[in-house]
Formats: structure tokens, C-alpha cells, sequence
């Protein structure tokens, strides 16, 4: 049974996301005082009393609207509605009861859910603000004072909240997904594919660039495996990041990284690898993530004999320092070759978390030495005693020598291919400290 689930909705810029931010006790949602900054749904994990549940943040509803985003935006808090066990409407006591608040809440009392009506920026404590009553002409029973800013309030929220929870599951486990975050630049079709992959219009697709500004979260259960797909903000080079509700998107796709098991770094096959591309797949590669890169807009490409090689060849040229990673050409628009993703995210993940007994690594480092002689400088040469894996995700290992200038680079690198062509570690970075003799442990 999976937790339960309370969405958070209302009309944009009543403090939506501040309050989803003082629930889950961190900072996951972009807060700024410009109404629409929240366009996708953001979940996070929260516990109350001892009960873990999911919270999940919308986009402001604007109940009559042209605006392609805004539309877009309701159609996602909509799908938040029908999945949630709880609605916790959110309103604002300065500006009291408006005509889109009529309108959500006539929305939610269509939609029969369970909704608890939180009135926010009740900021001052004490006697309570009669404006507070107005709210009551809502018709969703006794509003609640909140203070979004401050925290006043979201204690008795969250009791009304576990009120509507379903009865809890002793045997339920938490689940061990595959985390796969999905990064690239803006506009490369990371939204599409992650619906795609869904069936559903989970994140918000358009032609304007920078839509996704949320690194998103999605849960995805198939004859594959548990995954969880997290769909993160373009990152744009630098000069380009001027507002900064884009450089908390920087930041957000960034730490989407660090919690990742899997990266699958997108690239438009009709650009090809570009600098902004290279940084891109360099966060992940210094992270230590499994990677596979995903050329996607495949279908938009004109073909001839050995133009899937070729292209091939030059994405591994560019981004040389991966030359681990595989290379999947796909259409996230027809879904070609998407099927593959799941298999190859299994296989990387695998690679990533392989272990390697250390009489293993030391017949390979024999062999190796055997094969190429290690480096001599003004007559003393290298010796290497010892070799054993530390770490997984990715794999670490330590080698013994007796000195670590002697260990040039370029060896390093040789052993590194030895281990590979012998182990495979297909799809991870691998990481080699290098210890000499007298080395403090």
C-alpha cells in the first residue's frame, strides 16, 4: 500500500509552495513572490506523528485562463486532485475571499475529495483575525489559521489532514527504486520522454524553454523493476541564468543529480554534443553517477548508411571522458527505442553497485604489469604491491605502490582499462586513490 498523499492547491501566489517548504522541512519548492513560479507538481516525503506521508505542491489554479502555461498548470493540479487522499486548499486572509477562490473550491467540492481549507499569513499570534470567518462562505467547514512563514498552525493542519488518511499498512515497506534523473539543456525533450515513459502528461511539454523549472518526481512500477524518474530544469550556461528563480532550477537539477542512481543525460540529435552539453554530462561524471547518454529527436534526423555510427563516434569524441557511457539513439515524440531505457538503466545501475573480490583485482594488476612494465623516473621504477575495491556507486578502489609520483596518469588510466575490459563496469565512472608507502591511514 503506498502512503498517503495531500495536495496542496489553490489560486496562484497565496503561499502554496512556502507552506509545502514548512511541512517538509526543507527548501524543495521555488519560493518568489511571482505568481505561476510553480508550474509542475513537487513531492516530497513527510512524517506527522509518526506517519509518513507524500505532500505534493501545484501550480496556482486559474480557473478561467488563456495562457498556454496556465493552462497547462491547472490541467497538472487537476491530476494532483484525483490522485490525492486530502486537498488542503490554500487561501489568503489579506486579500480575503476572491472569485477564483469561489471557483477552486466549487472545483473541489465537484471533485467529492476530502478537503481541509487552510487560510495563510495569519502571521501574528493571539486573538484571531475575524477576517478569518469570511472564509467560511467557501462552504468546505471550519477554515484553519495558518502561517506559512512562521509555521503557526500547520500542526493542527496536518491533524485535520490524517483525519481522511486510509488505515495504515503495518507491512508496508519502503519501496528500493531505481532513481533515474533525467538532465540536459533546456528544450531536448526531457519532459516528453518522462511522459512517455509515464502514459500520462505528468510534466508540462511546450516549445518555450525553461518550462520545468522543478526537478519533479515520478514513481513508475513495470515488468522491469521500481523506478523513480526525476524530471529536472534545462540547465543553461551561466551567462543565460539571469532571474533567480532559473538559478535555484540550476541548483535543484544539480542536487537531483546527487541523489541519483542513474543519469540519463539527453542531447538533440540535430545539434549534437554542444559545450553547454559537455558541463552538463561533466556534473554527472564528477558526481560519480552511472550515465547513459540519450540522443534524443532521432526521428528529425536525416539518414543515410552508417549515419547512426557516425553520430556515435562523435558524441564519444566530445565527451570523451565518458567514453564508459552508452549511447542510445531514441524519439521520446514516437517512442522509438524508449523501450530500451528501462534495460539499460538496470544494466548501468548494476555496473555501478558491482563488487570485485580483491584476489580478482590482483590477478588482473599482475597480469597487467606483466603486459606493460610500470614507470621508471632516473632509475627507480614504480612498484605497485596491492590493489582493493573500497566503495560501490560508483566503484572505488585503492592501489598500494611505493610512490605516487611515480604513478603517472597515463598508467593509471592503462589499469583502468585493464579492470574494465576484464570486469566490464559499463555505464559508471570508477574512482582510483592511489596510497605509497608511509601514507597515514
Amino acid at each position: 500500500m503506498s502512503k498517503p498523499l495531500i495536495a496542496i492547491v489553490g489560486r496562484p501566489n497565496v503561499g502554496k509552495s512556502m507552506l509545502f517548504n514548512k511541512l517538509c522541512g526543507r527548501r524543495l519548492s521555488i519560493v518568489e513572490d511571482t505568481p505561476g513560479v510553480t508550474r509542475d507538481r513537487l513531492y516530497a516525503e513527510c512524517e506527522w506523528l509518526g506517519r509518513k506521508f507524500d505532500i505534493v505542491d501545484t501550480g496556482g489554479i486559474e480557473p478561467t485562463t488563456d495562457n498556454e502555461i496556465l493552462l497547462f498548470m491547472r490541467e497538472q493540479a487537476n491530476i494532483a486532485i484525483s490522485a490525492a487522499d486530502v486537498i488542503v486548499l490554500v487561501t489568503d486572509v489579506r486579500t480575503g475571499v476572491t472569485a477564483a477562490d469561489k471557483d477552486v473550491a466549487n472545483m473541489l467540492l465537484r471533485s467529492k475529495k476530502p478537503t481541509v481549507l487552510a487560510v495563510n499569513k495569519m502571521d501574528s499570534t493571539g486573538r484571531v483575525d475575524p477576517a478569518i470567518y469570511e472564509f467560511y462562505s467557501l462552504g468546505l467547514g471550519d477554515p484553519i489559521a495558518v502561517s506559512a512563514v512562521h509555521g503557526h498552525g500547520t500542526g493542527d493542519l496536518l491533524d485535520e489532514c490524517m483525519k481522511y488518511f486510509p488505515p495504515e499498512d503495518e507491512g508496508d515497506e519502503e519501496d528500493d527504486r531505481i532513481k533515474v534523473a533525467v538532465i540536459g539543456k533546456p528544450n531536448v525533450g526531457k519532459s516528453s520522454l518522462v511522459n512517455h515513459i509515464l502514459g500520462e502528461k505528468r510534466v508540462i511539454v511546450s516549445n518555450v524553454a525553461g518550462t520545468t523549472r522543478d526537478a519533479v518526481d515520478s514513481n513508475i512500477d513495470n515488468e522491469f523493476g521500481k523506478y523513480v524518474f526525476i524530471d529536472t530544469a534545462g540547465i543553461r550556461r551561466k551567462s543565460r541564468v539571469d532571474e533567480r528563480v532559473e538559478k535555484f532550477s540550476v541548483m535543484r537539477a544539480q542536487m537531483a543529480i546527487e541523489r541519483a542512481d542513474v543519469c540519463l543525460i539527453m542531447i538533440d540529435a540535430r545539434e549534437g554534443v554542444t559545450e553547454q552539453d559537455t558541463k552538463i554530462a561533466g556534473l554527472a561524471h564528477e558526481a560519480g553517477k552511472a550515465s547513459i547518454i540519450v540522443v534524443n529527436k532521432w526521428d528529425l534526423v536525416d539518414k543515410e548508411t552508417g549515419t547512426m555510427e557516425k553520430m556515435r563516434k562523435s558524441v564519444m569524441r566530445d565527451l570523451s571522458f565518458m567514453s564508459y557511457a552508452p549511447v542510445l539513439f531514441i524519439s521520446a515524440k514516437t517512442g522509438q527505442r524508449t523501450d530500451r531505457i528501462f534495460e539499460l538503466v538496470n544494466f548501468v545501475n548494476d555496473q555501478s553497485n558491482m563488487r570485485i573480490t580483491t584476489g580478482m583485482l590482483n590477478d588482473v594488476l599482475s597480469d597487467a604489469q606483466a603486459r606493460v612494465q610500470p614507470p621508471t623516473d632516473k632509475g627507480r621504477r614504480l612498484k605497485i604491491y596491492y590493489m582493493t575495491q573500497t566503495g560501490i556507486k560508483p566503484p572505488n578502489f585503492v592501489i598500494f605502490c611505493n610512490s605516487r609520483e611515480l604513478f603517472h596518469f597515463s598508467y593509471q588510466r592503462y589499469i583502468e582499462n585493464q579492470i574494465r575490459a576484464v570486469f566490464g563496469l559499463e555505464g559508471t565512472p570508477i574512482r582510483m586513490v592511489i596510497r605509497q608507502k608511509g601514507d597515514k591511514q
